[in-house]
């Protein structure tokens, strides 16, 4: 073989072989994201009888379907506004805030596992902490006389479904937003000195126009995760709240509302909703990615 050629089969075979690392994430991706996802897009367009219908999807324009849809909307996006706006406080603390340095990883390792604390036992910890009975509702009430549930507070209510959503939703924003954060130089804010500009106007100017992708996109991811979250929702409040995946549920499971076909509507409007919102977020970190590189 002439000097300088490269053999073609090995190149081949080595290129095939390095597939297989990726084979786990597809099977995994078909089997649990597009195979349901396409049974339930053909299950929204069908009867019982397995014909071609388009009522289900005109049925979620029902008066209480579209109230459900709108609470929903309201609770992800008051959860992932509030979530954003602390989160990237808590992040530029442990980021720029000169804190000591231990404080990070703490931050980031509670992060990690707070922001996928969610379903029966997130439901469980706010029952006991803010319920009727909780340990911070009858500390307040034997110590300050104050009565949060006489105030107007609820629990099982939309500010009180949003209070426990920000749980999970406060520490992903840390998670995500504390990256960009790191990607501001410290040279931009020396030359906005320099040149003779005050903090304020170094952020307004510099830092939140480079960062404004990143923190939309972070309130659109937000918003996705509280939209979709079910678990914590159907453990803590049951049927009081007329949430979409509540709703959901009553339709597929219920004894009531029992229409499967109509359910799987619901959850059609979901993905298209969520599906929406993640694909923004990637087109605007990939913006965002290009500032910070």
């Amino acid at each position: 073989m002439p000097a300088g050629t490269s053999a073609g089969p090995p190149a081949a075979r080595k290129l095939s072989l390095s597939w297989l690392g990726v084979v786990p994430f597809f099977l995994f991706a078909i089997l649990f994201l597009v195979a349901p996802t396409l049974y339930l897009v053909i299950g929204a367009f069908q009867d019982p009888a397995g014909n071609f219908t388009f009522a289900n999807m005109i049925g979620l324009f029902q008066p209480q379907i579209m109230a459900a849809y709108w609470i929903s909307i309201r609770v992800s996006l008051a959860s992932a506004a509030l979530g954003a706006l602390i989160g990237f406080f808590l992040a530029y603390a442990i980021v720029h805030g000169n804190l000591p340095r231990w404080v990070r990883p703490a931050v980031s390792t509670f992060s990690g596992v707070a922001s996928n604390f969610a379903g029966i036992p997130l439901a469980f910890a706010f029952l006991a902490t803010l319920g009727r009975l909780g340990l911070v509702t009858v500390f307040l009430n034997e110590a300050f006389g104050v009565n949060i549930y006489r105030l107007g507070f609820n629990l099982l209510s939309f500010w009180g479904l949003t209070i426990t959503y920000l749980y999970f939703q406060i520490p992903l924003m840390v998670l995500i937003i504390a990256p960009a954060l790191d990607g501001l130089k410290k040279e931009w804010r020396e030359a906005a000195s320099i040149l003779g500009a005050s903090r304020w106007q170094y952020w307004r100017m510099v830092a939140l126009p480079v960062l404004f992708p990143s923190l939309l996109g972070c309130f659109l991811l937000l918003f996705a995760n509280a939209f979709g979250a079910v678990a914590t929702a159907y453990a803590l409040t049951g049927s009081s709240l007329n949430i979409v995946p509540i709703l959901l549920y009553a339709q597929i499971r219920g004894d009531v509302l029992y229409n499967p076909h109509l359910g799987y509507a619901l959850a059609v409007g979901m993905i298209l909703i969520t599906g929406c919102s993640n694909v923004l977020y990637i087109w605007l970190r990939s913006r965002a990615e290009r500032w910070l590189k």
